[in-house]
């Protein structure tokens, strides 16, 4: 009697369509919609993956960068030198420097030193710092005022006399357990030096070494003044911000005055245009100009660094808009739905600037398969057609993954904006489904019999 009831029951929930009725794909074609199911193997993908489609990109500025900028700006253009012709003068004016007296030379940074050593047994014990016989070897001192010799490591000798660095040198012979037999010479007189211009043969610096350098020979060696107007030509000298001046008829004249002991540093220009100026330009200028370049480096530096700041900030702001946008969904994004037996149905955003594949579909965020419910057999990709003369028309790509190498075409078939990936589900499932639908009716009905 009770299998009749359930039968009677089952068999009347099935008239009233209130038994499960589970969701799938059907090829068919009637008045309102036109299904084609195609097998996705390499060749359909090839196919679907043909039509046309522009992925959205990200905003231009995420491809902007904080340094394009002006660039270096600084203070402009840097002046030219201004001459101010002068009247012809009646005599000119001497103006000595004050009288200095030679001092020993002291080594500077970027003078090259030579140690040198006789023949003899202190050569196989100097191995590394000096070579064979009457070996003299070059070092040359450091920005930090110190040369590094083999063996021995860096020793501080700028500042010092010839004398004083020998005997330095001597002692961390000593220390180093080396026969400090040697001498001390100087290769190349780097880090002093004169410099001659004007109304001369050839201009350029002098270096000073350990012979006192006087003026009479720092011209002679420049080949001389060509001034022709010997009355109204000067040899004037800066030194220290101060612009000395002798007549050159009167250096001529005065035998102490070829004597003048030129300083490092010093600046010596002969003028026969009788401008002051001029002189003033050749000292003064070179070291404002490179004053000048420096500082406009700096400021341009600074005002650089300040605009990228900005940049930086103000690119940051517009990229946390877009992103907030996004948040409140208030950007047009193109999408792909997901439903059937998915872990989680909704809708996956397709990536900006690139095509996303099935698979990024079923395996980003949680989308995949739902292991205990679907049938891999019958996963699809609905797409309806771009033609507005059939957008009844509909393609349904499917892809049977009962053999789990089929999977490698998930990873090739190219999604399209308003695609739906749909997976059905299980035989089993759809069974187990409709018996717990129908379960709570029959027993509702079974218990109201009995009573009755």
């Amino acid at each position: 009697m009770r299998k009749t009831l359930f039968l009677i029951a089952a068999l009347s929930l099935a008239s009233c369509g209130t038994v499960y009725q589970s969701q799938r794909v059907v090829s068919r074609a009637s008045d309102d919609l036109k299904v084609r199911v195609v097998p996705m193997t390499s060749q359909s993908v090839l196919v679907a993956n043909r039509s046309a489609y522009e992925p959205k990109d990200l905003p231009e500025v995420f491809r902007t960068t904080a340094g394009m900028g002006s660039g270096l700006r600084g203070n402009g253009a840097i002046p030219e030198p201004a001459y101010t012709a002068q009247t012809r003068p009646n005599s000119l004016e001497t103006r000595l420097p004050p009288v200095t007296n030679p001092q020993p030379y002291t080594i500077g940074i970027g003078d090259v030193v030579l140690l040198a050593t006789p023949s003899g047994n202190s050569v196989e014990e100097l191995a590394g710092l000096l070579a064979a016989q009457n070996s003299r070897q070059g070092y040359t001192v450091q920005d930090d005022g110190a040369i590094a010799i083999p063996d021995v490591g860096r020793v501080s000798i700028a500042g010092m006399t010839i004398e004083e660095a020998e005997d330095t040198l001597f002692q961390r012979l000593i220390d180093a357990q080396i026969e400090p037999t040697f001498s001390l010479e100087i290769a190349s007189f780097n880090s002093k030096k004169v410099a001659i211009g004007g109304a001369v043969n050839n201009p350029g610096v002098l270096p000073i070494t350990l012979t006192p350098l006087y003026l009479e020979a720092a011209l002679a060696n420049r080949g001389g003044i060509t001034a022709t107007d010997m009355e109204y030509t000067s040899v004037r000298l800066y030194r220290d911000g101060t612009i000395y001046q002798i007549p050159l008829d009167t250096l001529y004249s005065q035998d102490n005055l070829n004597r003048i002991l030129l300083q490092p540093g010093d600046s010596v220009f002969v003028d026969d245009a009788y401008q002051l100026d001029q002189a003033a330009a050749y000292f003064d200028q070179q070291i404002r100009l490179a004053t000048y370049r420096q500082n406009a480096r700096s400021e341009a530096l600074n005002q650089l660094q300040t605009e990228v700041s900005l940049r930086r900030s103000m690119l940051q702001e517009q990229r946390e808009n877009y992103a907030a946008q996004v948040d409140y969904d208030a950007v047009e994004r193109d999408y792909v739905y997901l439903t059937g037996e998915v872990d989680q149905q909704g809708r996956f955003p397709l990536p900006l600037g690139r095509s996303a594949t099935l698979a990024d579909a079923l395996y980003s965020g949680g989308g995949g398969l739902s292991v205990s419910t679907a049938d891999p057999r019958h996963i699809y990709v609905l797409r309806g057609s771009d033609d507005p003369m059939e957008f009844d028309a509909l393609t349904a790509w499917n892809l049977d993954a009962k053999n789990a190498a089929s999977m490698t075409l998930a990873t090739r078939f190219e999604l399209r904006p308003n695609d739906i990936v749909f997976i059905a589900e299980q035989p089993v499932t759809r069974w187990q489904r409709t018996i717990n639908q129908i379960t709570p009716s029959i027993i509702n009905l079974g218990t109201a019999t009995v009573s009755n």
